[in-house]
C-alpha cells in the first residue's frame, strides 16, 4: 500500500473526503518527525513504537575496492511493533519459534 492508497482507505473508512484524510496523515506524520526530532519516543498502544537511536561511527569496507572507509556517527529511527499488530499479522500465532510446536 502506498500513500495515496492509504489516504484512499482512510478517507473510506471514515467517511470524510480525501483531502481530509491527507490532511490527516500529513499531519500525523509532521508530527511523529518532529517528535522524533526532539529526541522523544512515539508509542501507540497496541500498534508499536518509534524511537531515536544513535549509531555510532565506525570503520567500514568499499566492496568494490576493498579500502577501508570511515562511517560517520548518525541517528537512526527505530520501530517496534506492538503485541495487537504482531498478533494480526502473524494470525493469531504470535509469530514465535515457540509457537511452532
Amino acid at each position: 500500500m502506498n500513500k495515496t492508497e492509504l489516504i484512499d482507505a482512510m478517507a473510506a473508512d471514515a467517511g470524510i473526503t480525501k483531502a481530509a484524510a491527507k490532511k490527516s496523515l500529513e499531519s500525523f506524520l509532521g508530527n511523529v518527525e518532529k517528535s522524533l526530532k526532539k529526541g522523544n519516543r512515539v508509542s501507540l498502544i497496541g500498534f508499536g513504537s518509534w524511537s531515536v537511536s544513535k549509531r555510532n561511527a565506525r570503520e567500514g569496507r568499499n566492496p568494490s575496492t576493498g579500502k577501508t572507509i570511515q562511517i560517520a556517527a548518525k541517528n537512526v529511527v527505530k520501530f517496534k511493533a506492538g503485541s495487537e499488530l504482531i498478533e494480526a499479522v502473524s494470525g493469531g500465532h504470535g509469530g514465535g519459534a515457540r509457537d511452532e510446536k
